[in-house]
């Protein structure tokens, strides 16, 4: 009797000690879990924000340093000075960034519209003998189709630094041509970015670039 009656206490003092989680420590343990899976999600944002950046710029150094190249091969001596100059139609902003086209697709992206059909209303110096200005549209068309490929915000740009104003050269023999590649960024995370001048001309813009000089 006295044994059952022991056996009995034993069993009822075993499942007081064997009681579950209570719900405060379930609630810490969510908390805990969910601050946990925050920095996570935290990284993996700030992970596609860093590689959407090298991915662009990347692809812009690319563009730059093809159309460099194309500028050098198509280098012809100049009339006025000695050394080589570039068409002058190069410096015609309209021929970037599909300026001079139009998109009959609503809503389409610039390289779907411009890019996967040759445009009538550029010479396609591939199949045919160009000039010197065709040959500078063909060129500033191409380029601007590298630039929209992967990144349809990019922009394409050439300018001069002239160092003689007075010929009938835009970019005189021996003067500086500046490409730019750039495309709109954004602060995130409260951090301010250091935006290059040369492709934040004016106050609010907000944009990252590549930019190479030439000298022919």
């Amino acid at each position: 009797m006295k044994l059952n009656k022991l056996t009995h206490q034993l069993a009822r003092k075993s499942k007081r000690s064997q009681r579950g989680l209570g719900m405060i420590e379930v609630l810490v343990t969510l908390f805990i879990l969910s601050i946990g899976l925050l920095g996570v999600a935290s990284l993996q944002f700030v992970g596609s924000f860093s590689n959407a950046d090298a991915l662009n710029r990347t692809q812009a150094v690319f563009v730059a340093q093809q159309f460099s190249e194309r500028l050098n091969a198509n280098a012809m001596s100049s009339d006025v000075a000695d050394g080589f100059v570039v068409d002058n139609a190069y410096f015609d902003e309209d021929i970037y960034n599909f300026a001079n086209l139009t998109c009959s697709t609503a809503g389409a992206s610039a390289y779907d519209c411009h890019c996967k059909a040759h445009p009538s209303a550029v010479a396609n110096c591939q199949t045919g003998d160009c000039n010197s200005a065709e040959l500078a549209e063909f060129d500033a068309y191409q380029m601007s189709c590298a630039a929209v490929r992967n990144n349809p915000n990019a922009k394409i740009s050439l300018s001069c630094t002239d160092k003689d104003l007075g010929d009938t050269d835009l970019c005189t023999a021996g003067s500086i041509h500046e490409v730019i590649v750039s495309w709109p960024v954004r602060n995130w995370q409260g951090n301010e970015r250091v935006l290059n001048s040369a492709c934040n001309k004016t106050t609010g813009d907000s944009n990252d670039c590549v930019v190479i000089e030439v000298a022919l």
